[in-house]
């Protein structure tokens, strides 16, 4: 199997995602399967390490934990890269929304403030 992205180290942020391969804007880099908590266990994740990789998911008393890459992307006030959440099919779908080189750091705005302007996140075949 041929990955094209990869998780490295990197100095004081610890690990980010990295591209193996360019990535043109609007396309999919990672669909993440999710595992979602319930309340009462995202309040017992709140207490551990685990509450930096929560995602917000239904409603704000319920989380999720992306598997894959899905929390290991570091964050970036210019990032390029964004996520939505699939919750029908319990998936984080990330997204470049720049054209992304081999070898870049992937990253995400963890308040998921990104608006795209003239990508259509919404459409029947984004949400699959």
């Amino acid at each position: 199997m041929k990955y094209s992205i990869e998780v490295k180290k990197i100095g004081k942020k610890g690990r980010g995602v990295f591209a193996l391969k360019d990535f043109k804007r609007g396309e999919v880099i990672e669909k993440a399967p999710i595992i979602k908590l319930t309340p009462k266990e995202r309040k017992h994740c709140e207490k551990t390490i685990l509450l930096y990789y929560l995602y917000p998911w239904n409603s704000l008393s319920d989380a999720a934990i992306a598997l894959g890459y899905g929390s290991i992307y570091n964050h970036s006030e210019n990032p390029n890269a964004h996520w939505v959440t699939l919750h029908k099919s319990r998936i984080m779908k990330y997204r470049a929304i720049k054209d992304i080189e081999a070898g870049e750091e992937i990253t995400v705005d963890y308040n998921g403030d990104y608006e795209p302007d003239d990508m259509d996140w919404l459409t029947p075949e984004n949400q699959r």
